[in-house]
């Protein structure tokens, strides 16, 4: 009649009553340290397999650990800040858009989001413990807390002392209702398979006697107002073909001219019995006038779909670009570009002189996603919804040639369950490609379990490592210790409390945006008050400063932190791996 729950019952009540963990530390006080790191979870949540597995096997390891004669320091921490944080009380509290949070005040909204951190703190610390985990929740850390926070500042200046940080106009994944960028690993977890609209566009070609139109596809009608060029590859075939119905002329790709109705020959079948070839007659495709190569294109002017943003035309817009990102395997073999909606597009029109680097571009959309009063015909209406009404235009001013459905998989906000788009958004950035080759060496460097995920998948994603983007557009999180002038000449960076009083003159007693926001700084070059950026840390920056920030380094903790630093082990799930 043995019972196993039962006598782990037993063995946990026999540690509480000598209190085994804290005399283990206790007796091993004064030996080697091994340093383990525990990255934190949220709160907000209840814990499930995942960690659970990932606890058992840290518990596993730091028992062997202090067996083998270390004293092994294990603090439980608390992950506070971020989306999953902000989602909850968007929720609650029916905050539907930038716009509700201030007229909510951002005070009360993150006052909001403190109240529900630690909701399920004791539900954890009960699993935790029934698992028979040996672990400090006592002495936790709490990435909310000033000290975690000012030392996130630390590191922050740190890099930027470096020259490792700078600000950057980058098409990012972006999500309409949580109205931030997200990171790419974000992307990832939810995609799902959609229908969307798919349509075909022509672009009549300025000069052209013949009236010939370049024809684009495109499975987001939304993107097409702010369109600024169209992009052949160079080395492909393309082909001048007319409809014999219509007389129409269209430019499409060789390879390609099957994507447009009717444009290839089609066998009728025939009723009854035929002494003809099976298959019948042949219906008439389009008549072929020209064939030449995509670079013949480039420079051609064209006349813009909508009227909103003419005047780019005029600096080297409405013109066609090549490049050799374009492929044959979909569509028509030309891309229609709307830098601030694609990553290619961006890059394509800068380099084309289409835009210029750190210049704005035509972005008519609100935070939510809805479209601005320029775009006078579709104002106010969010991009999903507008278009069947974008369609419907193309159709009625003659520059729809086809439009169909397409499914495919598409990516959420794994939050909000809402489409991502992509977007050009200012954002600040860690120069991570600068000093990759060092990230490289340094995984080479660590002993991995199992081997592959070092040998590969991490070993891949840090070989093709982009710079990270660290900011967010939100409210509950570590702000961006950045005070800038009006004519955002003159930066500051501000690295401790201490500093941010002295230079402000104010007092400092916690860091989170309702505190510090209103906060000035006088400038030293004539420029009035230097003001704080709206912007805070991803929340994946605080975790990333977890070993620096539960020790307060270097505010507290100097020499200790310098002599267990880098960790001896970390344990994590395979997605946390990229």
């Amino acid at each position: 009649n043995f019972s196993f729950p039962k006598s782990e019952e037993a063995i946990l009540e026999q540690w509480k009553k000598t209190d085994a963990f804290k005399e283990q530390l206790r007796r091993s006080e004064g030996r080697p340290e091994y340093v383990f790191y525990d990255g934190p979870p949220f709160a907000t949540g209840l814990p499930h397999y995942g960690h659970i597995l990932a606890g058992t096997i840290k518990d596993i390891v730091t028992r062997y650990a202090c067996s083998k004669g270390y004293h092994v320091t294990r603090r439980f921490g608390w992950d506070c800040h971020g989306l999953p944080v902000e989602y909850e009380i968007d929720k609650k509290l029916g905050i539907k858009s930038k716009d509700d949070v201030l007229k909510l005040g951002i005070g009360t909204y993150n006052e909001e989001c403190r109240g529900i951190v630690m909701r399920y703190s004791k539900e954890w610390e009960n699993s935790v413990v029934r698992l028979g985990r040996w672990i400090d929740f006592e002495n936790d850390y709490k990435t909310l807390d000033p000290s975690f926070m000012e030392s996130v500042w630390w590191v922050f200046k740190q890099l930027f002392e470096k020259d490792l940080v700078y600000k950057g106009f980058k098409v990012m994944p972006y999500s309409t209702a949580c109205t931030t960028p997200l990171s790419n690993f974000e992307v990832g977890l939810n995609y799902k398979d959609v229908q969307d609209p798919a349509v075909i566009v022509n672009f009549p070609l300025v000069g052209e006697e013949d009236g010939a139109a370049i024809v684009a596809w495109t499975t987001t009608p939304w993107t097409l107002p702010s369109n600024l060029a169209l992009c052949v590859h160079p080395e492909f075939d393309y082909l001048k073909v007319q409809d014999p119905k219509t007389g129409k002329i269209y430019i499409v790709a060789e390879s390609r001219l099957s994507s447009i109705p009717g444009a290839v020959p089609q066998k009728k079948k025939k009723k009854g019995k035929s002494k003809k070839p099976e298959g019948g007659e042949s219906e008439e495709g389009f008549k072929v006038l020209e064939k030449f190569k995509g670079a013949s294109l480039v420079g051609k002017r064209y006349e813009p779909l909508f009227p909103y943003f003419k005047e780019y035309g005029e600096t080297g817009a409405f013109q066609v670009v090549s490049d050799t990102y374009v492929t044959d395997d979909a569509g028509t073999g030309i891309v229609h570009q709307a830098p601030a909606y694609g990553e290619d597009d961006y890059r394509v029109c800068i380099k084309n002189g289409v835009i210029q680097k750190g210049a704005g571009v035509p972005d008519p959309l609100d935070a939510n996603g809805c479209f601005l009063p320029v775009v006078s015909d579709f104002a106010g209406k969010y991009i999903k919804v507008a278009d069947k009404d974008i369609i419907k235009y193309l159709r009625e001013s003659g520059r729809l040639v086809d439009a169909s459905q397409l499914k495919h998989s598409y990516p959420f906000c794994w939050r909000s369950d809402t489409p991502l788009i992509y977007r050009a958004v200012p954002s600040w950035f860690v120069k991570v490609e600068s000093f990759k080759d060092r990230l490289v060496k340094n995984n080479n460097q660590t002993y991995w379990v199992p081997s592959y995920v070092k040998e590969k998948r991490f070993h891949n994603w840090l070989e093709n490592a982009h710079d990270w983007a660290i900011s967010r557009n939100r409210y509950w999180g570590t702000p961006i210790p950045v005070w800038i002038s009006d004519d955002g000449e003159e930066v500051v960076v501000i690295g401790s409390i201490e500093e941010l009083q002295e230079l402000s003159q104010s007092k400092v007693t916690d860091l989170h945006r309702h505190f510090i926001d209103d906060i000035e700084i006088p400038s030293k070059q004539g420029k009035g008050m230097l003001k704080r950026i709206d912007e805070v840390f991803d929340c994946w920056f605080e975790s990333g400063s977890m070993p620096y920030a539960q020790q307060h380094y270097p505010f507290e903790n100097k020499e200790k932190f310098e002599e267990c630093f880098p960790a001896n082990f970390i344990a994590e799930g395979i997605d946390q791996t990229r």
